[in-house]
């Protein structure tokens, strides 16, 4: 039944590897929030800057869209360009991530963390 202890080792390697992958993976997590990704909305307008994490840091907008009479579209613009900087974040995030996961020898497309 029990064919020796080849199977330990594997096991050993496996261990070593998640190990690996958890550091890295707590490496890029720290790398991305210090990543900034521009969003922006109006033809440039509104800009936006938010981390790779998601976590916006701050706004542009250009005086000239400041009237009270357009409240609603200010409004629209900003939540518009927060939007687009978070897909590009999430977008540059999943990239760092495919990356480590080919570094690391899995397949691109594993979803991490499982």
């Amino acid at each position: 039944m029990l064919k020796g202890l080849g199977g330990l080792g594997d096991m050993a390697k496996m261990m070593k590897t998640a190990q690996e992958m958890q550091a890295k993976m707590g490496e890029m997590q720290e790398a991305m929030s210090r990543v900034v990704v521009m969003g922006e909305s109006g033809a440039g307008l509104v800009k936006a800057r938010v981390t790779a994490k998601g976590e916006v840091t701050g706004l542009d907008i250009d005086p000239s869209i400041l009237v009270a009479s357009e409240k609603e579209v200010v409004e629209d613009l900003i939540v518009a360009a927060i939007k687009d900087a978070q897909t590009k974040g999430a977008a540059r995030q999943a990239e760092e991530m495919r990356k480590l996961t080919e570094g690391l020898g899995l397949p691109a497309d594993m979803k991490l963390p499982f």
